[in-house]
């Protein structure tokens, strides 16, 4: 199997819910190409060890950088966990990334279910 290149990215919310995941899904991960926006890369390498090439923040451009390289074939699988509760000052951004994984036919999860039901399909690759 080819590494995958898998966006990992989480609202304040729900970065210890990605952490916890990325936890649960290490091995697994660890074989692929990772991405990330800077807080939720850099909890995943220093809490998880994961080597994530961290890019800005969300709301400093990162769903914009991850969506561009969406756009450009250069992303296999999106994980984000949002925070559906909270308001979010770049939702336009957010917004901008799940219409062009629509649009690329990306996979995408928003929440930790359908996180686990991507990496568990990945892991029967």
């Amino acid at each position: 199997m080819n590494p995958m290149r898998i966006a990992l990215i989480a609202h304040d919310k729900k970065k210890d819910a990605i952490v916890a995941l990325a936890n649960e899904f290490a091995a697994l991960l660890r074989q692929h190409t990772l991405m990330g926006t800077g807080t939720t890369g850099g909890r995943l390498e220093s809490e998880v060890g994961l080597n994530v090439e961290r890019l800005l923040s969300g709301p400093l451009g990162g769903d914009l950088q991850i969506g561009a390289r969406l756009a450009m074939g250069e992303v296999d699988i999106v994980i984000f966990l949002r925070d559906p509760m909270t308001a979010q000052p770049h939702e336009p951004d957010i917004s901008a990334l799940l219409r062009a994984c629509d649009v690329h036919n990306v996979p995408c999860a928003t929440n930790v279910s359908t996180a686990r039901l991507l990496l568990d399909d990945l892991a029967r690759r």
